[in-house]
């Protein structure tokens, strides 16, 4: 009896291993299915890429290039404008834009290049934002601007696909006069703006999807493909077009 016994204990041990062996397998199995089945977090966003011509007066004076894409669990908007306004030095913006899934921003960072170069750096959490602001030839200033919500439309000065991100954001499943909390952060000036539809608009032969953004002084009118891409832009007050090329 005890030979036998003695026999089992290997037999007993390879059993074991081998029962061993696929639990684990199943339980790995199990862990990748339900991963690959979790789903992931909505976004409001899609790539895209391009370039604008600024128009004033029907003139040329500057291009912005951009790019949407994904980074990280977010989605970064960048772009970069040079610009010659008339009676002015040319200058370059750019502006590095990171946002939640659902379009709030995360981050936020800006610089301006002409006669002296100034930029800075915002940081974005429940509702409020952290400046820090770099001006040439001074020391850093910081600041901080609540808002009421955590869904903040950044639109800075000559960064006009910025305007693009706020077309994603707005539900166009509800529709109607939807309000954001604004930011300018070149002007550090916070605010808040009314979006609703525009109805159908035409530039160029072609009809386009009509958004109309406003505030209390501006309105903004925003073209845009059957896709919610912005095509072209236009604040008729001021009698400047953005058009993609």
């Amino acid at each position: 009896m005890q030979k036998q016994l003695a026999d089992l204990k290997p037999k007993i041990f390879t059993y074991m291993m081998a029962i061993l062996f696929v639990c684990t397998t199943l339980t790995i199995a199990a862990q990748k299915k339900g991963a690959a089945s979790a789903p992931s977090t909505p976004s409001v966003f899609a790539q895209d890429k391009g370039k604008f011509t600024i128009q004033l007066n029907g003139k040329s004076v500057g291009h912005e290039e951009f790019e949407l894409a994904p980074a990280g669990g977010g989605w970064l908007a960048r772009s970069k404008t040079d610009i010659t306004p008339p009676d002015s030095a040319t200058s370059r913006i750019t502006g590095d834009l990171t946002l939640q899934p659902d379009g709030a921003p995360i981050s936020y960072d800006w610089t301006s290049q002409a006669e002296k170069t100034n930029g800075a750096h915002i940081l974005f959490a429940n509702g409020v934002a952290k400046i820090t602001l770099q001006m040439q030839d001074a020391r850093p200033f910081e600041q901080d601007m609540s808002f009421g919500s955590p869904l903040i439309a950044v639109l800075d000065n000559n960064l006009y696909y910025q305007y693009a991100v706020l077309a994603r954001v707005y539900d166009w499943s509800k529709g109607g006069t939807q309000n954001f909390p604004v930011l300018v952060p070149q002007e550090l000036t916070p605010g808040s703006i009314t979006l609703e539809s525009a109805g159908s608009l035409s530039a160029g032969g072609k009809s386009y999807d009509g958004l109309r953004v406003a505030t209390s002084d501006l309105e903004v009118l925003l073209y845009l493909d059957s896709n919610h891409r912005l095509m072209r832009l236009e604040v008729p007050s001021a009698k400047v077009a953005v058009v993609r090329d």
